[in-house]
């Protein structure tokens, strides 16, 4: 058992008193009868924190399990916190609230049900997981006529991931435990309405899945996977992940395994609707229907589908395109570099 647990909650998500009741249920269902309990310490998200600086006083508090008890990006700033230096500083749990709940559906945490999701928390023992570690040079200084905007510059001071800039440009860096990347996907969460969200959870993103797909950019970029030499790529979306699933029961990257210390990428190409059709194919045959068939074997590749695995990736883009980290969007990018660290998170 856990002497203490540090609670780092998003108050936008919950109600702190349904979040304690959930929790005191919890525990009183791992725990009946007896008086050696864990003792919960509560810290809360704000706007300027989204988690990282409290999964930090959870840690200077002696907590030895830090929940994250909030929607995608609580987890990630937690996450981030916890492993970033890429040895486990405390075990994570987490409590999904949001409407992406990602790492939860990739995990098999209880969707929809704090007490059962606590629970799961005080019952299992941690287990390996890794951490994605993406470097992004930004844009976040300009306006959209290439001005500098004084009011994004001052804004930018206060950002937890805002880095010192090197050489490269490489400005800003993010955990993610789940995926990040460019094009429809993270497309679809700029054109997603942050009220239709709130009121239908994550079918809010169907809606905006045809603008984003039709407003999808094919660009040629620079790709290199780990020591490699550069090569030319075109693709409308390139995703690098650590877990391959997503809302709705989709399996994007079946091969993907969060604790294999490997990045999974998928790089779109389809333009005409006979590609798109192949995409298609690629994705609930090839990549669905005949690997259950097989049990097993790796993703397959199409002409407009490719599946590549790395440990490090570099990415530099002709132009400014919108990018997500674990389903926030992050402002546009002109280059990113991400890789794994294995093992870096212990998970409950």
């Amino acid at each position: 058992m856990s002497d203490r647990i540090g609670i780092v909650w998003n108050p936008s998500k919950v109600e702190e008193a349904d979040l304690r009741r959930a929790v005191e249920g919890a525990i009183e269902r791992v725990f009946p009868g007896t008086r050696e309990r864990p003792e919960c310490l509560w810290f809360e998200t704000t706007e300027d924190d989204p988690g990282q600086g409290a999964a930090g006083d959870a840690l200077a508090r002696g907590c030895d399990v830090v929940v994250a008890a909030g929607g995608d990006g609580t987890v990630r700033a937690v996450a981030e916190r916890l492993g970033g230096s890429g040895t486990p500083e405390a075990e994570l749990g987490v409590v999904p609230l949001g409407t992406g709940n990602l790492l939860a559906r990739n995990l098999g945490i209880p969707l929809g049900d704090p007490q059962a999701a606590f629970a799961r928390v005080l019952e299992r023992a941690g287990s390996r997981l890794d951490l994605g570690v993406v470097r992004v040079r930004s844009t976040p200084t300009h306006d959209d006529a290439g001005s500098v905007d004084p009011a994004r510059v001052e804004a930018g001071r206060d950002d937890p991931a805002r880095v010192e800039a090197g050489d490269d440009g490489f400005d800003r860096r993010y955990g993610f435990v789940v995926m990040t990347g460019f094009g429809i996907d993270a497309q679809m969460i700029t054109e997603t309405d942050d009220e239709l969200k709130a009121r239908s959870g994550w079918l809010a993103y169907v809606e905006s899945l045809g603008r984003a797909a039709s407003g999808a950019e094919v660009v040629e970029f620079a790709l290199r996977l780990d020591a490699e030499k550069p090569r030319t790529e075109t693709a409308h979306t390139m995703l690098v992940a650590n877990c391959g699933s997503i809302q709705g029961g989709i399996t994007l990257l079946p091969d993907a395994v969060p604790d294999d210390g490997r990045l999974d990428l998928l790089v779109l190409r389809a333009e005409t609707a006979g590609a798109w059709l192949d995409t298609m194919k690629n994705m609930v045959w090839d990549n669905g229907v005949k690997r259950l068939i097989s049990r097993g074997g790796e993703a397959e590749s199409s002409g407009s589908t490719a599946h590549l695995r790395a440990r490090a990736v570099r990415v530099d883009l002709p132009v400014p395109l919108a990018f997500e980290v674990d389903g926030d969007d992050v402002g546009e990018i002109t280059a990113f570099e991400a890789r794994i660290l294995p093992g870096a998170l212990r998970v409950r």
